[in-house]
């Protein structure tokens, strides 16, 4: 059976959907948009069922692109989301304003469950429902009361959705009115009303001891974490401890998952015959999926402080205390949720920007949510950040290599502000926006959902990033091993005739004989076509190809390096990918890596535009090309002068 799961914000719909389904889940977009839709199976005792996660929204009426999701699927049975049941989430501490979009699908004629969710929040504040009374309302629809966080009323609602009559009928809500088929707003504002005064006089039946919430917890809390001064340190300082354990914890086991692919690496090219496929397998494809993996574990960190802080409560206040730092840059209060997306994903950052009602405003958020420093930077930062920046620590615990990735964030959003003022310029917003959201309580954390929403979207980075990849390491093995007739050993030739080459040891003479076969390469060809272009960074050409190679993802700049390296030491002993960085050396001695040139790499890649994937979902968004080309040479030109002045400052 198909089975759709409704509801506002914040009602625990991905609570549910988790424990329904667990990790049997998969991601695609509904049909004709980009919108992303959560897919998952699972088996009740007679039946097997697929459950679909809709977008949260408040009434079947849509303002937003999110909403229209919604309205497609319920008013065409044709649809191929549209339910056979439908699964109707509420918060119980909140009645009144979650039954009017239940009161709409009740006069559907869907066949519906609704789900009482929270029903611990509501008797912590007071609120009582009589259950019996409120089914008395709705004799043909299953009611179920449940704490999904924790797991309470998964049997009852299995066992609610085996025993449904789907066939039953429904007496009429609001009678003489079938919703979705008013299009006129007059109309439809008479009608949601209409409802509010029904529901209010079933309230006054069912719901008994409402008292005050001025003194819960949350409200204690958020005159703290919400404060008009006090807000901002906090939630600096909630970062602070982010950035601190993505470099302290994650760096054991990177170091374990680089040094096993380097291991792998070499027991390949022992057990394969010497040849073609023996090097493609140690020098292209390994050292690829070494540059994928070996970034998993701070990948998986930065999920589950983001999936933390959601399940928690304090994004939403994080939102609301952004709202108010973003108003004098000409941004409406809705464009802080895309931003907030984008540190994860410019992706679907660019797709929440749905919300967003005025088009100018839009356009706004949708050009600076890349500068948002997103999840696919983080191998460049960390490696980068790794090679130049010290392992100490200030006043003892405070790591520098900590600071230094928090201050990478920061420049990208004051950037991304800063780009909001020149834009409002030129896009002029004629309307004021402003931003209407709802205050969460404070959650203790459902660890189940943490786990699986970081399982999730480590599942996607590993199999988005790399095939990717995989792909260009292969790609640049092929380009690296070979050139034209006779130019690699042209260049062999002319390295042994330097006086260098002459006075130096064995393990120094096959680096050199690598490093003259490599320039003599395609990639190699290219990487000095664009020197000249790149050496005012602080480039080399070998960087040059790792650029080139980005621009399909940030990302791949690491994987680049490994296989660019593996190539270019392919007669020595395998070594991890930190250890050939810091043994580059230039022409004339010195370390390819200084300090200047690993933070100019660092700032290029804080303001390039190097996803192709961000990239098409602008153009698919705005329907045009001019806004991504406009994104790209914006990007463009602030990485390469931020590049230009950070080497030249620092060299």
């Amino acid at each position: 059976m198909k089975i759709a799961l409704f509801g506002n914000p914040n009602t625990g719909k991905s609570s549910i959907f988790n424990l329904l389904t667990g990790l049997r889940q998969q991601v695609g977009n509904f049909p004709g948009v980009t919108i992303e839709k959560k897919i998952g199976a699972f088996n009740s005792v007679k039946n097997k069922h697929q459950l679909t996660d809709f977008p949260g929204t408040y009434s079947i009426y849509p303002h937003s692109k999110d909403e229209e999701i919604v309205y497609n699927a319920l008013t065409n049975s044709e649809h191929e989301d549209f339910p056979e049941l439908a699964i109707v989430i509420v918060d119980t501490s909140n009645l009144e304003r979650n039954l009017l979009l239940f009161s709409q699908l009740y006069d559907l004629k869907i066949p519906l469950i609704l789900v009482l969710n929270m029903w611990d929040v509501a008797e912590r504040r007071g609120i009582k429902i009589d259950l019996t009374k409120l089914q008395s309302y709705f004799p043909t629809t299953p009611i179920i009361k449940m704490n999904a966080r924790i797991g309470l009323g998964k049997d009852r609602l299995i066992a609610a959705i085996d025993e449904l009559d789907d066939k039953a009928k429904k007496d009429a809500f609001i009678p003489s009115s079938f919703p979705c088929l008013i299009d006129d707003k007059e109309a439809q504002k008479e009608e949601v009303l209409l409802r509010y005064e029904k529901i209010r006089e079933i309230l006054q039946d069912v719901q008994h001891e409402k008292t005050t919430i001025n003194n819960t917890l949350s409200r204690k809390l958020d005159r703290i974490l919400i404060h008009r001064f006090w807000g901002y340190f906090i939630f600096v300082g909630i970062l602070l401890v982010i950035f601190q354990f993505i470099f302290s914890f994650a760096a054991i086991p990177m170091a374990w998952i680089d040094d096993s692919f380097v291991l792998l690496s070499s027991w390949m090219g022992q057990q394969l015959p010497s040849g073609i496929l023996n090097d493609l397998f140690a020098q292209g494809i390994i050292p690829g999926i070494a540059g994928v993996l070996m970034f998993i574990p701070q990948i998986a960190l930065l999920f589950f402080f983001i999936a933390l802080l959601e399940e928690s409560g304090y994004l939403s206040r994080v939102v609301f205390i952004m709202d108010r730092l973003m108003r004098p840059f000409g941004l409406n209060g809705k464009s802080v949720v895309p931003l907030m997306s984008s540190i994860a994903c410019a992706i679907p950052g660019i797709l929440a920007t749905r919300t967003i009602s005025d088009w100018k405003e839009r356009m706004i958020t949708i050009i600076i949510a890349p500068l948002m420093s997103c999840s696919a930077r983080i191998p460049v930062y960390t490696l980068l950040i790794a090679l130049v920046i010290p392992k100490t620590y200030l006043f003892g615990f405070v790591s520098l290599q900590g600071l230094v990735l928090l201050a990478l964030y920061f420049l990208g959003i004051v950037s991304a502000l800063l780009l909001a003022i020149v834009l409002k310029k030129f896009i002029r917003v004629k309307n004021k926006g402003f931003l209407i959201m709802e205050m969460p309580e404070y959650k203790k954390p459902r660890w189940g959902n943490i786990c699986i929403t970081v399982i999730e979207k480590v599942k996607v980075f590993i199999w988005d990033a790399g095939k990717v990849i995989l792909a260009i390491s292969i790609i640049l093995w092929v380009l690296a091993t070979y050139g034209p007739t006779g130019n690699m050993e042209e260049k062999i030739a002319q390295a042994k005739k330097t006086e260098f080459y002459q006075h130096t040891n064995e393990v120094q003479k096959q680096s050199i004989i690598s490093s003259a076969k490599l320039e003599g390469s395609y990639i190699g060809i290219m990487g000095k076509f664009i020197e000249p272009l790149i050496t005012p960074l602080g480039y080399d050409w070998k960087i040059g190809i790792s650029l080139i190679g980005s621009f399909a993802a940030r990302e791949v700049f690491v994987g680049s390096l490994s296989t660019i390296y593996a190539v270019h030491d392919e007669n020595e002993e395998h070594q991890n990918l930190l250890t050939h960085l810091k043994m580059a050396r230039k022409a004339d001695g010195t370390p390819v890596y200084s300090l200047a040139t690993g933070v100019s790499l660092m700032v290029f890649y804080v303001f390039a535009m190097q996803c192709m994937a961000t990239l098409a979902v602008v153009k698919k968004e705005t329907k045009s090309w001019r806004w991504p080309l406009i994104q790209l040479v914006i990007m463009g030109a602030l990485a390469y002068i931020g590049a230009l002045i950070s080497y030249q400052l620092l060299a």
